[in-house]
């Protein structure tokens, strides 16, 4: 008979036979080595250059071939089609936070490829996964876009309104995406579209539509507050037209189900990317308070500072433990979509105070561009936005809480 335990990490795992089990902590061999891959990698390519393509708010194109020769970008990709095979999400957050440490804009474009061949992996077909995996995989580093939200449609997935209509063998999607990251200058999209909007997501389809098919549109290139780094715009579908054989997963519900599935199991990596931010404002504002002398002392030696550092270390903590639980339970195929809400709420929310703190520890000096806090501080507001707002990772938490009355 199965009994339940609650561990340290405040997992419920099942249990059998009576034997008891822990979760671990300690990282294996495999996660320390890309850990510190990626880590070099954000201090020696992405670090030096942050500032300059923040202010020039262009792709750094050049740092995303960087990370592909090393595989940082095709990591997660499953071996048979030219990935690094690995397929644990403790593993990718572990990364994740390194890069985004490194700076969030140009990891932001990097996870914009994964976005794009999750859905494909969940629902795609062989010959699909064969065909557009290996785009991603090979010499050249390739970008996707995950083409999900409209100009009335974010969180609501169900009120898509972009169509894709069956004409012979091809299908034709008409509609706008708003706000995608690498829309329009990636190799391949995914794009959600409804055959009939009455039936809601029973009527959610999802298709691949390749760079340069005819129909497929950039429009306006958002300016945006932060992740400049990355590209971020609308997508036009106009009578576009792509094969039969480009849509992913033909049963009903099947893409509403791959799309919930991406979000849910994107969350957690979002978490660590807004944890990455926390701790590179952290160590920053740490770092200036032992050398800030005010009154004869250095500033974190005033309580006032010193007490600041202390929940700004507390929080990140925190954060990176609920989002690897929220990771280990996916590994493990536990259901997990209130901790992955609970993971990405609150590490959201943290590097929102974390970053502002840091801006107030270097006082003026923080408020200025010359520094990289109010870069962060900036960075750090979008994690409160995408993959579903704060107030949806609340509505999801209370009522996965609240259940059934």
């Amino acid at each position: 008979m199965s009994i339940e335990r609650l561990n340290i990490a405040g997992l419920i795992v099942p249990e059998s036979g009576g034997a008891q089990t822990m979760v671990e902590f300690d990282l294996t061999d495999e996660q320390r080595l890309l850990q510190k891959t990626a880590h070099e990698f954000a201090e020696r390519e992405m670090r030096p250059v942050a500032l300059e393509y923040d202010k020039k708010g262009t792709v750094p194109w050049d740092v995303i071939g960087k990370a592909h020769a090393l595989g940082l970008d095709t990591a997660f990709i499953p071996e048979a089609y030219g990935g690094g095979g690995i397929d644990s999400a403790l593993t990718h957050v572990i990364v994740n936070e390194e890069l985004n440490w490194g700076c969030a804009g140009m990891a932001t474009g990097l996870i914009g490829a994964g976005l794009a061949y999750l859905p494909i992996i969940h629902m795609g077909t062989e010959d699909q996964k064969k065909r557009f995996l290996t785009r991603f995989t090979g010499k050249e580093a390739r970008l996707g876009a995950l083409c999900l939200t409209e100009p009335d449609a974010g969180s609501d997935v169900a009120n898509i309104s972009t169509t894709a209509k069956k004409d012979g063998d091809e299908w034709v999607l008409n509609g706008v995406k708003r706000f995608i990251t690498n829309g329009g200058i990636a190799d391949i999209h995914v794009v959600f579209a409804t055959l009939d909007k009455s039936r809601a997501h029973f009527g959610i389809r999802a298709f691949v539509v390749e760079h340069g098919t005819p129909g497929l549109k950039a429009g306006k290139v958002e300016d945006k507050m932060g992740v400049r780094a990355s590209h971020t715009a609308e997508v036009i579908l106009d009578d576009c037209r792509i094969p039969e054989d480009n849509l992913l997963g033909s049963d009903e519900g099947t893409a509403f189900y791959g799309a919930m599935k991406t979000l849910e199991s994107s969350r957690p990596l979002v978490a660590s990317g807004a944890v990455g931010i926390a701790r590179a404002a952290y160590e920053y504002a740490l770092d200036y308070s032992r050398k800030r002398k005010a009154f004869g002392t250095p500033i974190a030696k005033k309580q006032a500072i010193a007490f600041m550092l202390a929940d700004m270390k507390t929080k990140i903590e925190a954060a990176r433990l609920l989002t690897w639980r929220a990771a280990w339970m996916l590994d493990h195929g536990l259901p997990m979509n209130k901790e992955a809400s609970i993971a990405k709420l609150f590490a959201a929310d943290m590097a929102m105070d974390v970053t502002t703190d840091a801006v107030q520890i270097l006082g003026g000096a923080g408020y200025m561009k010359d520094e990289p806090v109010e870069k962060w501080m900036r960075d750090a507001k979008i994690f409160q936005i995408w993959e579903g707002t704060s107030q949806i990772q609340r509505l999801v938490i209370s009522r996965e809480e609240i259940g059934e009355l």
